[in-house]
C-alpha cells in the first residue's frame, strides 16, 4: 500500500519548509519600512551635516532672522492659550451634560447671542483658545449664532485683555471701554447676522469619536490629543504666513498710511490681520504706533482678535473652509464698522 504524505492544514507550512497553499507571508513592505527607516534618518542627518554651511548662512540673513522672530513669537504667545482652549473644549465635550446649555442660555436664539457674547468675558484666553471652545459648544447643541458671538467676544473682552489695554493706554482709559463696547457690538452683530442669513451646510465640524467603552478621564485626554494636533497644525500654518508677510512688508508703508484718517483705519485693520498678534499683547503694539489716531488703534484692537491669518486657518480647520471663506470677510467689514462707530461715540 502506498504511503501518502499528509497535507498540511491551511495556512501552516509543511515539514519540508515550503509554505502552505494558504499561508500568509509577512508583508514585504512592512519589513522594508523597518529596514529603510534608519537609512532615511541617516541620509537626512548626512544632508544636514553636508549643507550646514549654506543653511546657516541663509538663516543668518536679516530677513530670515525677522521671519523666525515673528514665527516663534506668534506660536509662543498663542500656544499656551490654545492648550487652555483645548482643555476647556475637552472638558465641555466630556464632563458637561448637554442639558446644561439648554438651561444656561435663553431658548430664543436672538437672546442667546448677547448672553453668549457676555459669557466670553469670563474666559482668560486669546483667540486661539476661543476657536476649539466654540467648536465644542456647537457640538454640544448650542446654536451656531450664540457660539459665533462667544468666539468673537471672548478674545477681546476678557479681564486679562482689558487689563492689558488699560496698562498700555494709561492716558486714555476710554480705550478700555471702547474696546469692550465695540468688540461686544461686533460679536453680537455677527451672531445675529448668522442667525438671519447663515446656513447649516456652510458649517462643518471635525468628526469626534464617541469614546465608547472609555472612562471619562480616558475620553478627556483622547479629546485633548485630538484637538491639540488638529488646531495646533493650523496655528503653525497661520504663524508661518504671518511671519512671511511681516518679514517682507516695508516699514515706510505705515508712515504713509497714517497721514490719511480713513487709510489709517484700513491700514491698521489689515496690519492686525497680517501680524496675527495674540490679544493679550496687541494693546502694547497698538500703543507703540504713536503716529496713528485712537480710532485707528481701536480698529487694530477690534479686528485682530476676530480675524487674522492664524485665526482664519484655525477656523477653516475647525468649522470648514466654506465657513471661513464667508465668515472672515464679513467679520473684517463688521469689525471696522464697529470700531469707527464706537470711536466716534467714545473717543
Amino acid at each position: 500500500m502506498a504511503i501518502t504524505e499528509k497535507a498540511a492544514p491551511p495556512g501552516v507550512a509543511p515539514e519540508d519548509g515550503t509554505p502552505g497553499a494558504d499561508a500568509t507571508p509577512d508583508p514585504p513592505d512592512r519589513e522594508g519600512w523597518h529596514l529603510s527607516s534608519p537609512l532615511a534618518l541617516t541620509l537626512l542627518l548626512l544632508l544636514v551635516v553636508v549643507f550646514q554651511g549654506p543653511v546657516r548662512g541663509a538663516l543668518s540673513t536679516p530677513v530670515m532672522q525677522s521671519w523666525m522672530t515673528v514665527f516663534v513669537a506668534v506660536v509662543v504667545q498663542a500656544l499656551p492659550f490654545l492648550v487652555l482652549g483645548v482643555l476647556l473644549s475637552a472638558a465641555i465635550a466630556v464632563f458637561v451634560p448637554p442639558s446644561f446649555f439648554a438651561r444656561a442660555l435663553p431658548g430664543r436664539p436672538a437672546l442667546a447671542v448677547p448672553v453668549a457674547g457676555l459669557a466670553g468675558a469670563v474666559l482668560p484666553g486669546c483667540e486661539c483658545a476661543s476657536v476649539p471652545v466654540a467648536g465644542a459648544l456647537v457640538r454640544r447643541g448650542v446654536t451656531p449664532a450664540a457660539a459665533i458671538a462667544f468666539l468673537l467676544s471672548a478674545p477681546a473682552i476678557n479681564p486679562i485683555v482689558l487689563t492689558a489695554t488699560a496698562v498700555a493706554f494709561p492716558r486714555n482709559p476710554e480705550m478700555v471701554l471702547a474696546r469692550f463696547a465695540g468688540s461686544l457690538l461686533v460679536a453680537c452683530g455677527m451672531g445675529w447676522l448668522w442667525q438671519r442669513l447663515g446656513r447649516t451646510d456652510w458649517l462643518r465640524l471635525p468628526a469626534h469619536a464617541h469614546h465608547e467603552g472609555e472612562t471619562k478621564a480616558e475620553a478627556f485626554w483622547d479629546s485633548v490629543r485630538h484637538d491639540t494636533v488638529h488646531a495646533g497644525g493650523f496655528l503653525v500654518l497661520g504663524a508661518m504666513a504671518a511671519a512671511t508677510l511681516k518679514a517682507v512688508a516695508p516699514a515706510e508703508w505705515l508712515r504713509t498710511a497714517a497721514a490719511n484718517p480713513a487709510i489709517a483705519i484700513l491700514a491698521l485693520s489689515i496690519l492686525a490681520v497680517l501680524l496675527s498678534i495674540c490679544s493679550e499683547a496687541d494693546a502694547f503694539v497698538a500703543a507703540s504706533l504713536t503716529q496713528f489716531s485712537l480710532t485707528a488703534k481701536l480698529a487694530f484692537l477690534i479686528v485682530g482678535p476676530m480675524i487674522d491669518l492664524k485665526l482664519f486657518a484655525m477656523q477653516a480647520g475647525t468649522f470648514g473652509r466654506g465657513f471661513a471663506l464667508r465668515f472672515a470677510p464679513a467679520t473684517f467689514v463688521a469689525a471696522i464698522g464697529g470700531a469707527v462707530l464706537t470711536g466716534a461715540v467714545l473717543l
